[in-house]
């Protein structure tokens, strides 16, 4: 019953009551966006939703315009501290996850939820093996299972498998869980950026459920 209708419900009424003060974030990171490079403020990526429909995923513009796509050899985007292509505000938005709060929009339109698997790129789809496509049973999250656990530190089919450990797990308390551990590690800002091997950080992460 929480998968299927509670779930919704409850990201609906935290999305919207969370909305005014996301309006304060947008007064005031929007025009530092702006006028850093005169450029747009939001980043609309498209993204694979539930059941492989595509949607536009938006996000506060963290890169310089025209910024080269550069991806990790297993597809991912590349994300470093030192990308030459974030811009002063980028880097701190990024490191923060104030990039990622206009999805607030996202799980009002039904896009997304609070919590589940990160959206892959829609070129990802065909790359799925296995059961993989699993991944896309349900919405994805504005932070799910890898953000809260490893973040950035482990390869993406590794994501993937997590992504389907958390459908086949999905609870009220498994997702408050989540929550939490992702509000701490915003705060603490780890993992934002990778800083060694996929493998060794994953040896390096112990996961307490």
């Amino acid at each position: 019953m929480y998968k299927s209708f509670f779930k919704r419900i409850l990201d609906l009424i935290l999305a919207l009551v969370a909305l005014p003060f996301w309006f304060i974030i947008l007064l005031i990171i929007g025009p530092i966006i702006y006028f850093q490079d005169k450029g747009s403020i939001f980043y609309n990526a498209p993204r694979l939703g539930k059941d492989g429909k595509v949607f536009k995923m938006y996000k506060f513009r963290s890169m310089k315009m025209n910024a080269p796509d550069l991806r990790n050899e297993d597809g991912s985007t590349f994300n470093a501290e030192d990308d030459p292509r974030l811009t002063r505000i980028g880097k701190f938005i990024r490191k923060t996850s104030l990039d990622e709060t206009p999805q607030l929009l996202n799980i009002i339109k039904g896009d997304m939820s609070i919590i589940g698997p990160r959206p892959d790129l829609p070129e990802h789809h065909k790359l799925y093996e296995g059961n993989e496509a699993r991944k896309l049973e349900v919405r994805p999250g504005v932070s799910g299972f890898n953000q809260a656990y490893f973040r950035n530190t482990v390869p993406w089919k590794e994501r993937i498998q997590n992504d389907i450990y958390y459908i086949d797990h999905l609870s009220f308390w498994l997702d408050i869980k989540i929550f939490f551990k992702t509000a701490v590690s915003v705060l603490k800002s780890e993992d934002v950026f990778v800083k060694e091997s996929s493998t060794e950080a994953t040896k390096n992460k112990k996961v307490s459920m």
